[in-house]
């Protein structure tokens, strides 16, 4: 990162809060899995915070936002939409079977608050059992449960509920800390901004198998895993676990900014008239948009894709500075024998732009579902090339 700041960061600093750490290139368009900048164009492996995972200016998606726009471009959930039944209907037949119910919101974060909001309400308990390193979001109840925020922004005097963090991967430890006074167990299968580590499968499912006998929710927070991008519809099935809730955002927009809760049969009946509520969520250009994500994700095989590519990384792997990989499908951290920071400079060098992570030494790979064998190869060479 610069710290001379370019023409559009200077024109944001006028009046936008300065709150982000930003890279110092200027995007000017997108198209594919590329980014052309003023400087040149870059091979994006990062996709926007997994957020592109159609890459950029997919036709599909351009000609069903079009679509929509002109056909009706906003009504809320006063009213029921066609658009919005169908968006349900292609989610839950995404997801793992049984979790056939879906609420929509605009964000994972929003997703989260409402994943808990239920939990809590279900179960009438008080305490949450979240995962070190987890991250869930930054507002009240995600920020919560996500692991240091309360030494670092989270900044509210109170947390809405008590919240127990896990040790990660400790199975010995989950029966102490899942009890019958705990409402929900909320975890990433995936960690993303831990480095994409993946929990163990014994721990994954012991939690699971905890949560059953002492009656409370098990709510898989797949924002940054779900949507097709760790090698299945979501990461979880590859734990062999079905949830309680599913949350998910992020991918399932593909740039349009979407969330949803997703929940099991056995709570269809949890929450009534009220009890959850949003303006934007469910609005009609995001519903398109989630049809037009899982319609071209089902049609051009992109998970078997995923499956395919990453294959291909894990077999040239490691390479230059890479010594380990950790993760699934295109949620990949690139576990390196220097610091991570040093490796994402050199990668841009060769107009190739990674993630960083709150691991110090563990580059993040998160690019859009489309890529290909060739932009792999480009990646495995500008490593090879690292001294």
């Amino acid at each position: 990162m610069s710290n001379v700041k370019n023409a559009a960061q200077q024109a944001e600093a006028e009046h936008l809060l300065q709150v982000y750490a930003q890279w110092s290139f200027e995007p000017v368009s997108a198209k594919g899995v590329h980014i052309q900048c003023k400087e040149g164009q870059l091979l994006d492996l990062y996709g926007g915070h997994a957020v592109a995972a159609l890459g950029y200016s997919h036709p599909t998606l351009i000609k069903a936002l079009e679509h929509q726009a002109n056909t009706l471009f906003f009504q809320s959930n006063a009213v029921a939409l066609d658009v919005r039944a169908e968006a349900a209907r292609k989610l839950a037949d995404f997801a793992p079977e049984t979790m056939n119910h879906v609420f929509l919101v605009n964000s994972g974060a929003e997703a989260n608050e409402n994943a808990l909001r239920i939990a809590i309400k279900h179960t009438n308990r008080g305490k949450v059992v979240a995962i070190e390193h987890g991250f869930h979001g930054r507002t009240a109840a995600a920020g919560a449960c996500t692991w240091g925020a309360k030494d670092n922004w989270y900044a509210f005097p109170n947390t809405p509920f008590a919240v127990d963090f896990l040790p990660r991967d400790q199975v010995s430890a989950i029966d102490s800390y899942i009890d019958k006074d705990t409402a929900a167990v909320i975890l990433e299968p995936i960690q993303g901004i831990a480095g994409a580590y993946d929990l163990s499968t014994d721990f994954v499912q012991g939690i699971a198998e905890r949560c059953k006998a002492v009656g409370a929710l098990l709510i898989v927070d797949e924002v940054q895993t779900g949507i097709g991008r760790c090698g299945s519809a979501f990461a979880i099935e590859l734990y062999d676990v079905t949830p309680d809730i599913i949350t998910t955002a992020k991918a399932l927009g593909g740039g349009f900014p979407v969330g949803a809760v997703i929940v099991a049969e056995h709570l269809k009946d949890a929450v009534h008239n009220g009890d959850l509520g949003t303006t934007f969520g469910g609005g009609p250009l995001a519903c398109a948009m989630i049809s037009a994500v899982l319609d071209v994700i089902n049609e051009e095989n992109l998970i078997a894709n995923v499956l395919e590519q990453t294959a291909f990384l894990r077999a040239n792997l490691p390479v230059g500075p890479v010594v380990g990989i950790q993760g699934k499908g295109f949620l990949t951290g690139l576990i390196c024998d220097r610091p991570a920071k040093e490796v994402a400079a050199e990668l841009m060098k060769s107009n190739i732009l990674v993630g960083s992570s709150s691991d110090p030494k563990v580059v993040r790979l998160l690019p859009p579902l489309t890529l290909q064998r060739e932009h792999i190869q480009q990646l495995l060479d500008a490593l090879a090339d690292i001294k």
